[in-house]
């Protein structure tokens, strides 16, 4: 089987303050319009980070290889060097064919032009023809649903407008490797489904795909093998199911009931603000490590604030053991208007008033930000567990177990008598 990636022994640095003149140009555009979200953790007392330590592994043609890891673990490096954004410090990469790259939202793109234009510029820099870009264009603009906008520049484009455009061009261009970056984070379900079908039909086309996702929902089920980078370091390379059930497992002792977040690890944001602690508490206000399917409960959010915070909302999101959305709320969507936040500490409350969820464990992520940009101040992911128990819902005698799903309707059923109901020549299926 002929090796469509081969990474060698590599090995990536980032020395804390130093100049860009050693970068590719690639990667100092991409700094120009990008900032990072936290400060890197593991630096040694020289100011010097190491992104990626020895990582080793080939991707045969044709395979499709799911990325995981937590947040800042080396995972989105190890793609920039891949696609040749960045150089290693070690080692080396080799790439076989033509290769395509959606690693951040509207990174490939030119703010001046418009979307037609980028599409061209984006062909052109894989190598593709006037003629073979033409020839996809129809297709591309059908796939993004951006068809009245082709002609607008992309720098009017909303965020989910231009990762729309940017996967279409990446899956639509004939890639022989297509090297995706948390692409199901931005954009609607319906447009999430059309990028995993995509990325499907690319894997039984005999196509490449390496594929970063928090989801490991959609890493199961796209991606035979999986590689789990921690650290810097490759932890873990697989059968996805085995790898995600280990990194899942991984969680387990710092995803808490409620806990001190001061110290958590798997976070992001520029700092400004952040959600210090949490706990759940039960329909009387005393904390608990459990609630019951059908009733009521509030998310406590402990935080603090470092800098005067402009348009902040605060958000909850569960989510299923494997990484699946279940839903989130925030202040913003429930129509709560806050006003600035000023330096100290505070607490405020997500109250649920029926808790309409199967009996299973859901993780808990958390977010502050600001309606500005947006602006990111702290979002955090799998940092606390929802444990729902099976609860008489309905007054049958019957609980709701995760059997039937992960939610459920406050519905009822009734017997309608024929009569009453519309005749099937109505319906139009009489004959």
């Amino acid at each position: 089987m002929t090796h469509a990636v081969v990474v060698d022994n590599l090995s990536k640095m980032y020395r804390l303050g130093q100049s860009a003149h050693h970068r590719m140009l690639r990667e100092t555009i991409v700094s120009l319009f990008t900032r990072p979200f936290s400060k890197p953790k593991d630096v040694d007392e020289e100011g010097i980070l190491w992104a990626l330590r020895d990582v080793s592994f080939t991707v045969d043609e044709g395979e499709v290889v799911g990325v995981i890891g937590r947040n800042g673990a080396g995972k989105s490096t190890l793609l920039k060097v891949i696609s040749r954004i960045t150089y290693p410090t070690k080692g080396r990469v080799r790439v076989r064919g033509r290769f395509a790259s959606l690693l951040e939202v509207g990174t490939g793109f030119h703010q001046e032009l418009t979307g037609r234009e980028n599409v061209f510029l984006n062909g052109s820099i894989l190598g593709m023809s006037a003629r073979e870009v033409r020839g996809k264009l129809d297709e591309i603009a059908a796939f993004s649903g951006i068809e009245r906008f082709l002609d607008t520049p992309i720098k009017r484009y909303s965020s989910g407008m231009r990762l729309r455009l940017g996967f279409a061009v990446a899956a639509h261009l004939d890639p022989d490797v297509l090297i995706v970056d948390e692409v199901l984070a931005v954009g609607d379900v319906a447009f999430q489904r059309k990028c995993l079908a995509a990325m499907d039909d690319l894997r039984s086309q005999g196509r490449t795909v390496i594929f970063v996702s928090h989801n490991m929902d959609a890493i199961e089920n796209l991606c035979p093998r999986c590689i789990w980078i921690e650290g810097g370091k490759m932890k873990r390379d697989g059968p996805s199911e085995e790898v995600v059930s280990e990194y899942v497992g991984s969680f387990e002792e710092q995803a808490l009931h409620s806990a001190n977040l001061r110290d958590f690890a798997d976070r992001r944001g520029n700092g400004h603000g952040k959600i210090v602690g949490f706990e759940i508490l039960d329909r009387d206000g005393r904390p608990t490590t459990f609630v019951r399917a059908g009733e009521s409960a509030v998310v406590r959010l402990y935080y603090e604030v470092f800098q005067k915070l402009t348009e902040p909302h605060f958000g909850v999101r569960i989510m299923t053991r494997l990484g699946t959305l279940v839903t989130e709320s925030s202040t913003w969507s429930t129509g709560l208007e806050l006003p600035e936040l000023h330096p100290g500490e505070g607490v405020i409350d997500f109250e649920i008033d029926r808790l309409n969820l199967m009996g299973a464990d859901y993780r808990l992520g958390f977010w502050l930000q600001s309606m500005r940009g947006p602006i990111h101040y702290d979002v955090l992911e799998n940092c606390g567990v929802l444990t729902v128990l099976a609860g008489d819902v309905f007054g049958t005698g019957r609980g709701m177990t995760s059997h039937w799903g992960v939610t459920y309707f406050d519905g009822r059923w009734k017997m309608v008598a024929p009569s009453e109901a519309a005749s099937p020549e109505a319906l139009g299926t009489g004959t």
